[in-house]
């Protein structure tokens, strides 16, 4: 288990800013162009122990491999799984359908428009045993050179592929479920193993309200991820719950955001997940108001918070000052034992995204590391 014994640790949700050219090679491979894999394996190694170092000295506690080796912390899959090979899946955000200028410009994105999204048209299984193995190697390489408290590593949660892949092969969605968790079992065991804490990225517990099932009332979704829980559980049965944290968001896009699920409707859904530690969207304008759920929810016994103090869509460097009061509202309200700093999501959600400039990423996670001291001398004397 990773609490706060002394001061307040702090880490991010996973993807990170990547070179210029290994996005080069990666835009390459998505699109089918030949990649020399010898070569591109290189650079993703190299990559890692750079993303690493730079964590480090930007101040973050628990660091990871930045997600080098992805075209996207969900699309990876197709990579690794086999049973991908169906029409490509096309995508409605409610809240950005009211508004066609910014929905052109968001989907414009140039990692977004290059996402690969393939349909499952027959029966899943592992195609790639190695691919997992190789992200472990390469981190636990990469941290030898560095002091940190703790790894983690991100993997694509059950539910999340099934938003982004559509089912054409299996009987029914809760089958489609389970068969992707028992398939992602390997990576997810394969990551755990090394003793580096797994995330799973749950986005569909709280985006896939107004993509996946946008068609269906409060009531209905709530059925629905409470099955994409079921089979998360079942897919990490074998791994202890102190060393699984999940990511929760409503979509790292530049939206308007009025049509997200209020946290207060399905956080008690998200607590029924495994993960001890759960990262979540609270610094952006649509959801930072609602650390004030806390005054009323009470934190199961054993769950950690890791609440988002730094926006992942801005260039704005939150003020230290106003990290620590973000990181103050929770210790308030759970315990300082029980908040870890994070940010809303990914700085590299997509290759090639560039929503925020990668200098300015890791001025971001240096204020976050500076708001996590001035939070601590006020609950640590």
């Amino acid at each position: 288990m990773i609490r706060s014994s002394e001061r307040f640790l702090t880490t991010h949700t996973g993807s990170l800013p990547r070179p210029p050219d290994l996005i080069r090679m990666m835009y390459a491979k998505e699109e089918g162009v030949p990649v020399d894999k010898a070569g591109l394996a290189a650079r993703v190694r190299s990559a890692v122990a750079e993303v690493v170092e730079k964590q480090a000295k930007a101040g973050v506690d628990i660091i990871n491999d930045g997600e080098m080796s992805k075209p996207s912390y969900a699309t990876y899959i197709k990579d690794r799984l086999a049973g991908f090979g169906g029409s490509g899946n096309t995508f409605v955000y409610q809240d950005l359908a009211e508004f066609p200028a910014l929905q052109q410009r968001v989907f414009g994105d140039p990692g977004r428009s290059r996402r690969k999204t393939p349909a499952c048209n027959a029966a899943i299984t592992v195609s790639d045993k190695g691919a997992a193995q190789a992200d472990v190697d390469n981190l636990l390489a990469a941290r030898q050179n560095v002091k940190s408290v703790a790894t983690f590593m991100s993997a694509a949660s059950p539910g999340v592929i099934s938003l982004f892949f559509r089912n054409e092969h299996y009987r029914s969605h809760e089958a489609y479920l389970f068969a992707i968790a028992d398939a992602m079992r390997h990576e997810y065991e394969t990551v755990a193993r090394a003793g580096i804490i797994l995330q799973i990225d749950c986005p569909d517990l709280a985006m896939g309200r107004h993509i996946q099932y946008a068609d269906l009332d409060v009531k209905e979704f709530r059925k629905r991820i409470q099955m994409h829980v079921a089979a998360l559980n079942h897919a990490t049965a074998n791994i202890p719950a102190d060393r699984l944290r999940m990511h929760v968001c409503w979509g790292n896009y530049e939206g308007p955001h009025h049509c997200d699920v209020p946290l207060s409707d399905i956080v008690d859904v998200v607590f029924g997940a495994r993960p001890t530690m759960i990262s979540f969207e609270a610094a952006n304008p649509r959801h930072a108001h609602e650390w004030t759920l806390f005054e009323t929810v009470k934190l199961p016994e054993g769950k950690v918070l890791i609440p988002g103090v730094l926006e992942s869509k801005s260039n704005f460097i939150e003020h230290p000052d106003l990290v620590a009061q973000r990181i103050a509202r929770y210790a308030k309200l759970v315990g300082r034992e029980n908040v870890i700093a994070g940010s809303d999501c990914g700085y590299g959600t997509w290759v090639g995204q560039a929503a925020v400039d990668p200098d300015v990423v890791w001025a971001k996670l240096a204020a976050m590391a500076e708001g996590a001291r001035r939070a601590s001398k006020q609950f640590w004397k």
